[in-house]
């Protein structure tokens, strides 16, 4: 094989490695429907006496809106799980089943800004 044959392959290795990788994140980074739409089940049953939960609802009420937190810097699917699944002195303090809160992430995440 010449010089140039070799470069050419690595290079089409490169470009499909780099494809693979952008579908990947893609695909990881899209919530389920089926989850979102539990996950705000959920937030309306639990959530919404304090928070305002609707994805262009913006206003504070005892606590931050859901699209204020899904759009933090600070904000991803491990902070909320974390968050979700500990006790705080100004929450009520609900035990959340962990596939609970895996959906009420999915809806957190849902509302945050591309």
């Amino acid at each position: 094989m010449s010089h140039g044959s070799v470069r050419l392959l690595a290079t089409g290795l490169l470009i499909v490695a780099v494809q693979l990788i952008v579908r990947l994140h893609r695909a990881g980074g899209a919530a389920p429907q089926d989850a979102v739409a539990a996950g705000h089940k959920l937030a309306v049953a639990w959530c919404a006496d304090c928070h305002a939960i609707a994805a262009g609802d913006a206003r504070d009420g005892k606590g931050p809106a859901f699209a204020r937190i899904a759009n933090l810097p600070s904000t991803t699917a491990l902070s909320l799980t974390v968050f979700l699944r500990s006790n705080h002195a100004n929450m009520p303090n609900f035990i959340i089943a962990p596939s609970d809160a895996a959906e009420i992430v999915q809806y957190i995440l849902s509302l945050k800004r591309n």
